[in-house]
């Protein structure tokens, strides 16, 4: 195909969004009959009809459909900066895109992120949820400032990121009363034959505590494995068994969802990354991020009992 002429791009994006050539001309201050001729034009460059009548109305065929996805992303992210451009220097808002791994609890994902907005001139957050391989795709063609994950992002992909570690914590087991009271004594051995609520194979933590449980022959009775947190908390909260949590912020589960400790363990380290384009981090809002991550694990550190 021909390259694009993003003008008649434009004139393809109005008729979609206005609904038809007519009310397209009246936006753009163009006759119908000029529309028409460069929408013609655009379909023989694509070398595929982009509308078909549907009565008297216009509608998008498939490849219609697939353009106007790009479309819509091109020409609405000008429209938001013609909007920004039109605000004083002194009070636009930059976008921080922070992509977020499925596999990090939301809690933690507010307490990691909150320093961003605390910031003097707050950029506006636009937080992305997904699978770690979607996310660093977006991170490579800078849709993303910013992945956050459990894990370090692999040397193998052909991506262009750097890991930094934000923070390192134990793991700290939580159950209700009744199904903690009877294994607190023993802990960990008191593990074995518990009813347990573990997180999904995506998760870093989980090969950790299978390895851990191996090498301390015990054999808890894995009831249900989970991709969300937060479903497996809510489980835990009604009783299901003994779930794991990062250790600094184990005190806040446990008033939230009203589970007590279990026991903890340093052993099982949860760690969490902060996957960048940069090398040395300069973003204000990274290194906000980083700097009150690494402030609250040495709080934690100094106020924790031992293991």
């Amino acid at each position: 195909m021909r390259a694009l002429n993003y003008k008649h791009l434009h004139y393809f994006w109005t008729i979609a969004k206005a609904g038809g050539v007519a009310k397209a001309s009246e936006r753009l201050h163009v006759t119908p009959q000029s529309i028409s001729g460069q929408m013609r034009l655009l379909e023989e460059a694509i070398g595929e009809p982009l509308f078909r009548r549907a009565g008297r109305n216009l509608e998008l065929t498939d490849t219609g459909r697939m353009v106007m996805e790009y479309a819509e992303r091109a020409f609405s992210a000008g429209e938001e900066l013609q909007a920004a451009l039109r605000q004083p220097l002194g009070a636009r808002q930059s976008d921080f895109r922070v992509g977020v791994s499925n596999v990090v609890g939301r809690s933690l994902t507010y307490r990691i992120l909150q320093p961003a907005l605390a910031l003097d001139r707050a950029p506006r957050l636009i937080c992305r949820e997904g699978r770690l391989a979607d996310l660093l795709a977006e991170l490579s063609v800078h849709r993303l400032d910013l992945v956050i994950s459990d894990r370090p992002m692999d040397a193998s992909l052909n991506v262009r990121g750097f890991n930094h570690l934000l923070l390192e914590s134990g793991v700290t087991f939580l159950a209700t009363s009744a199904v903690a009271k009877p294994r607190i004594g023993a802990f960990p051995h008191s593990l074995d034959g518990a009813p347990m609520l573990l997180p999904g194979g995506d998760s870093a933590v989980r090969a950790q505590l299978v390895e851990w449980f191996d090498r301390l022959r015990i054999q808890p009775r894995v009831v249900a494995d989970f991709d969300d947190t937060a479903v497996m908390k809510a489980f835990g909260q009604g009783g299901a068994g003994v779930f794991p949590m990062p250790t600094i912020v184990a005190a806040e589960t446990a008033a939230q969802y009203r589970v007590v400790p279990v026991g903890r363990t340093d052993d099982v380290r949860y760690q969490l990354y902060a996957v960048s384009t940069e090398r040395r981090l300069t973003h204000p809002a990274v290194v906000a991020i980083r700097d009150a991550a690494r402030e609250r694990e040495r709080a934690q550190a100094s106020v924790s009992p031992p293991a």
